[in-house]
């Protein structure tokens, strides 16, 4: 053998087993110095290199590409290329007869080629380049491919993107039958990996307005949740989904690619493919049954925190109103509290108050305080403010060690007053919103008073109490802060609107200013609320005292 072989390697026997004189090249001895020079660095490259030399484009090429042509190897060898490539030569022939021709160079990135290398026409990809060898005298003597298969880089590239649109399809979807649905339709997109595949339960022929899938026998996944059917005419795939809706045989049945070899590669694509379906019903699922659970505590809570709002007290010649109201589906409950009752004495005690919180904890506090409040006003028997202090007192020894706030009022009346059909309004503030007066005239305002500490932030606290008469014909609302706080203004404009909504409602029952006030603010509000409304009704028309 010519020692031009020599750095063949692997190929030397092959090499030695090619008749080069009865190829359009002849005997190696009479090779042209510019196809020796090609030769001797295609075999001494480790990159993929073939030659395509002469008119026929008889190949030379070295170990490396090999691994590129398959089973085409060793007839390869001293063949022409269109003997050689058959399946491909409308699209590589073209090509070279370019390079032969113009001398110009081609740059080929990741084309697609269905080669037969393996005994069947395989999806395959290669970045390429063809360059022209010329001799001495400048003409084309043949064409030197230098090449890199690239498929599994654009097989894993595809079969990614498919999954990540995949998953993003069916993340936000939280009914079963819209999630098989959509991921059918997805899975569709991509015939080069799956040319049909659907979802169904076993033994099922197809969906609704979906071809059958191929005609193959049933499994029974005896070794797994994975079983391939081959014959030879199709090739599927099932991959169970274990325990999912709508019920726990739904199968992925995927017709495979007949252009892609099964690999482990091809094979965990699918069943990639199962999980990210069968994870998104697993989620909805998920989601239902946390949603039901959801329903069924909201429900259960927020009865328990209605059982504790009880309706008002409600002394002859008063009326009062009462509204609770949560801050929407997500928060049923929460800590704001209303109470009305009355003393030992008669007199009417009201309450408005706020624990901060949305949740359970919140409410177990506000339903503790309210009944510490309503004990110890009924024990101590003082006025707002040292009742306020003595429930602080109580909360610090019980060690409920939570903040609140509250206005805590009660509702007096002398001699002097019971003839006249008026009313004094005693109350204490401790951290919460101003009540508003609704003058008999129709003027409302906000009955500021010097702002005082919370409840629970130190002990010892010393707080006031304030008074205004009321004669009949007034109104005063107590509100928690849910009716004028708002996250996209400040709570002076609010409580500035709620004065403005409220004057020129003198002729408004309690009643119909809870209703008034719950139309306005509830819908627009993200937080609980909670109103009691006291008005003294005027006098009737030509009665006087």
């Amino acid at each position: 053998m010519d020692e031009l072989f020599e750095a063949a390697g692997t190929l030397r026997s092959a090499y030695r087993g090619v008749d080069w004189a009865s190829t359009s090249l002849g005997a190696v001895s009479g090779w042209s110095p510019t196809l020796r020079a090609a030769v001797d660095l295609t075999l001494h490259s480790r990159f993929p290199v073939t030659l395509f030399w002469g008119p026929q484009f008889v190949m030379i090429y070295n170990e490396a590409y090999v691994e590129l042509i398959g089973n085409k190897h060793p007839a390869a060898l001293g063949a022409p290329a269109a003997r050689v490539f058959p399946e491909i030569w409308d699209v590589i022939g073209p090509m070279l007869a370019s390079v032969r021709s113009t001398r110009r160079a081609t740059w080929t990135r990741d084309m697609r080629l269905l080669m037969d290398r393996r005994g069947y026409p395989e999806e395959c990809y290669f970045t390429f380049s063809y360059s022209a060898a010329r001799g001495p005298d400048g003409q084309v003597e043949g064409v030197v491919d230098i090449a890199t298969e690239t498929t599994a880089q654009v097989l894993s590239q595809r079969r990614l993107i498919m999954l990540v649109g995949l998953n993003d399809a069916l993340s936000g979807l939280d009914d079963p039958a819209e999630i098989l649905d959509r991921a059918v339709r997805v899975l569709r997109t991509v015939p080069q990996d799956l040319p049909h595949v659907d979802i169904l339960g076993t033994g099922a022929t197809g969906g609704a307005g979906r071809p059958p899938p191929p005609a193959v026998p049933s499994t029974t996944f005896h070794d797994g949740d994975v079983v391939v059917e081959t014959s030879a005419e199709t090739r599927v795939m099932r991959v169970r989904l274990p325990g999912v809706p709508p019920s726990a045989d739904t199968v992925l049945v995927a017709r495979l690619s007949q252009h892609l070899p099964l690999d482990d590669g091809y094979l965990g694509f699918v069943r990639l493919v199962g999980a990210t379906v069968a994870q998104a019903l697993h989620r909805a699922q998920t989601r239902q049954a946390e949603r039901r659970v959801a329903v069924l505590e909201r429900d259960l809570s927020e009865r328990l925190q209605r059982s504790l709002l009880t309706p008002p007290a409600r002394p002859p010649g008063l009326e009062v109103a009462v509204r609770y109201q949560p801050a929407g589906e997500r928060a049923r409950i929460g800590g704001d509290w209303y109470d009305s009752f009355l003393q030992p004495d008669g007199s009417l005690t009201l309450v408005i108050g706020d624990v901060a919180g949305h949740d359970q904890q919140a409410a177990t506090t506000m339903a503790q305080i309210r009944n510490l409040l309503r004990g110890v006003a009924y024990a101590v028997r003082k006025s707002p403010a040292a009742v306020l202090e003595g429930l602080e007192e109580a909360m610090r020894g019980l060690g409920l060690n939570e903040l609140a706030t509250a206005v805590l009022a009660r509702v007096e009346q002398d001699e002097e007053q019971a003839r006249a059909g008026a009313r004094t309004l005693c109350w204490s503030n401790a951290g919460h919103p101003p009540p508003v007066l609704v003058a008999p005239d129709g003027t409302a305002r906000l009955l500021h008073t010097p702002p005082e500490m919370l409840l629970g932030v130190r002990a010892g606290v010393t707080r006031g109490d304030h008074r205004v008469t009321l004669t009949p014909g007034c109104a005063v609302v107590l509100y928690t802060d849910g009716l004028v706080d708002r996250r996209d203004a400040v709570i002076d404009d609010g409580l500035a609107g709620l004065v403005d909504n409220l004057t020129g409602r003198h002729g408004s029952t309690a009643e119909q200013l809870c209703d008034l006030l719950l139309t306005r603010y509830a819908t627009t509000g993200d937080d609980d609320i909670a109103l009691v409304v006291l008005r003294i009704p005027p006098e009737p028309a030509g009665v006087s005292r």
